[in-house]
């Protein structure tokens, strides 16, 4: 058979099965074969007559990019409103600004994954949800320089809130008008400019050594992972090139890391939290905890002592702030359409849908899932088991929802991994005795404790890829669910749910501290601190990031940071 009419076949085949277009082997004349990837969009056109609905996603962070990457419904109209056309790897952010890695390293266009998938997109940025319409009013990203209209409004069927968050500065005045943020791959590439110029400034002659001081004082607010890892970032970058670059001013050099908690990294094991700050101690960064900023100016920051009230001021040459999240301004006002403005961040049920709004659903740091307590339907699932309503519940009829009690609420494994019980029969057990048969107090009395390990997931990468992970399957299966629910048993109304609720899967967490030296906790309890760890913490992120692309320029940046050192040009 020629060459030729085997690629008319399989051109044939492609076209009759899409599918088939991901895996292609082609025969070489030793009789052996090659495997070769293509990356051909595999989208099913719908059945003929069939609506689609309109999918408006607006964002394009962590859980936007999850969502779209794993839904694969052709019923579904998907258009992607987002102000920057890429996806940005956040927590490689620390490493763009001394020059680590560099910032294109860490970014994955959008485009490419849109025209994959057969998705639309705009490059402008959400002002106002219209709920009661379904409507969303978008303004273009630079409006500015844009001739004629700059403002459009666009339709939905189904809404997806992807938008993320933006710094909390708590309003403390002076913070946006004097302090860098670390959320945007332009903050990263500031900083960095930023950091290269106090050097530079530093160097001119006629300076007095105060002047100096005062120039090269770098300043970081908030003790979180990004602000640790900022500051051992900025560390090392001291210590192995500016020491070669301006050995003159090397001296004059000074870190302060402001924490107004007691410790930093609170949300780590102790055992870590320790590591770090005596690590940062003998790195000679200066460590304040207990300090809360009150005031940054353009010369100054202020600190208020926690316990004495003493209020502190200190020159410097550049502030970091780095000390939480905050909503977007048009979050704030859709939370108020819909009765949620006493919240301080949107609400959600265990399926990511919005609460007093239908077919809107939220992902990521702007949004948390509001996790209904077992007490609050206590009643209902005692109802609902006792089919033979007697007033008690003998061991079938339990063992009849307990599956479903365990799926819908999250608490009660987290519970009975902490009192160490085998599964829900012997917190029963503990309540009821040996009797067969158990009541609605004694239900209650077992039950009672459950709802106190109920917990806020983390606003972290892991949880809004996650998220959008599962919303996409979801997606993905609607029709068939809809006539097959596979979800828990309802409890207060009839059936099953259709989906399974969200469940987090913690993979563990790192701490990068200079040095060549990262903090790890891992499930299981495993906490792993050294140079072992970072070897581990190259090893997840290079695999974690989204295309071979982004990995490739990344390693290739961190083997010319070994090989050559950091960059030190300011552009």
């Amino acid at each position: 058979m020629s060459f030729q009419s085997f690629y008319q076949r399989a051109l044939t085949l492609f076209k009759a099965y899409p599918s088939t277009s991901k895996l292609l082997v082609l025969s070489t004349f030793s009789g052996g074969s090659v495997l070769v990837y293509s990356d051909l969009n595999t989208a099913v056109t719908p059945k003929d007559g069939q609506h689609k609905k309109k999918v408006v996603v607006l964002g394009s962070g962590w859980s936007g990019y999850s969502f779209l990457s794993y839904l694969n419904n052709p019923n579904y109209d998907v258009q992607v409103v987002s102000p920057r056309n890429f996806f940005l790897f956040t927590p490689l952010l620390p490493s763009v600004t001394n020059g680590t890695v560099e910032a294109r390293s860490i970014v994955e266009p959008i485009r490419g994954l849109m025209r994959k998938k057969g998705f639309g997109f705009t490059e402008a940025e959400c002002v106002n949800i219209d709920a009661t319409n379904k409507k969303i009013h978008c303004r273009s990203k630079d409006s500015k320089s844009l001739k004629g209209t700059s403002e459009f409004d666009m339709d939905y069927d189904i809404l997806v809130i992807a938008v993320g968050a933006k710094p909390n500065t708590f309003n403390t005045p002076g913070v946006e008008e004097h302090a860098f943020f670390l959320k945007e791959a332009e903050d990263a590439l500031k900083i960095r400019q930023s950091v290269i110029d106090c050097f530079e400034r530093a160097s001119l002659p006629d300076l007095t050594e105060e002047e100096r001081k005062k120039i090269l004082h770098f300043v970081v607010v908030g003790g979180g992972p990004t602000g640790v890892e900022f500051s051992a970032e900025l560390h090392d970058f001291l210590v192995e090139d500016v020491a070669k670059i301006y050995p003159k001013v090397q001296e004059f050099t000074r870190i302060t890391l402001l924490e107004a908690g007691d410790h930093i990294l609170n949300m780590f094991d102790k055992r870590i939290t320790a590591f770090a700050e005596e690590k940062f101690q003998r790195d000679g960064i200066d460590l304040k905890t207990k300090s809360m900023v009150v005031g940054v100016t353009a010369d100054e920051i202020s600190t208020k002592e926690r316990g004495t009230g003493k209020v502190v001021s200190e020159p410097y040459g550049m502030v970091v702030w780095s000390t939480g999240i905050g909503l977007r301004p048009f979050i704030r006002d859709f939370m108020q359409q819909i009765g949620q403005e006493k919240r301080r961040v949107l609400a959600t049920d265990e399926w990511l849908r919005v609460e007093g709004c239908d077919g809107v659903y939220a992902l990521g740091d702007t949004a948390t899932i509001n996790q209904r307590k077992v007490m609050e339907d206590i009643d209902a699932i005692f109802t609902k088991a006792d089919k033979e309503k007697t007033g008690t519940l003998n061991k079938k009829e339990f063992n009849g929802v307990v599956k479903d009690i365990c799926q819908r609420y999250p608490q009660v494994e987290l519970y009975l991994k902490k009192k160490k019980l085998r599964n829900i029969a012997n917190l029963l057990k503990s309540a009821n005795g040996d009797d067969t048969e158990i009541n609605i107090e004694k239900f209650k009395q077992a039950l009672a404790e459950v709802d106190t390990q109920m917990k806020n997931l983390p606003a972290t990468a892991q949880v809004a890829s996650q998220q959008g992970k599962y919303l996409a399957k979801c997606f993905n299966r609607m029709e068939k669910c809809e006539k097959r629910p596979e979800g828990p048993l309802r409890f207060r109304g009839e059936g099953r749910h259709r989906f399974q609720p969200f469940r987090y899967r913690h993979f563990g967490s790192f701490a990068p501290l200079g040095g060549e030296q990262t903090a790890a906790e891992l499930p299981g309890d495993w906490v792993s601190i050294g140079h072992s760890s970072q070897w581990l913490w190259y090893s997840v992120y290079a695999s974690k990031l989204v295309s071979w692309r982004t990995r490739t320029l990344v390693i290739s940046d961190w083997a010319r940071r070994f090989i050559f050192g950091r960059d030190s040009s300011s552009i």
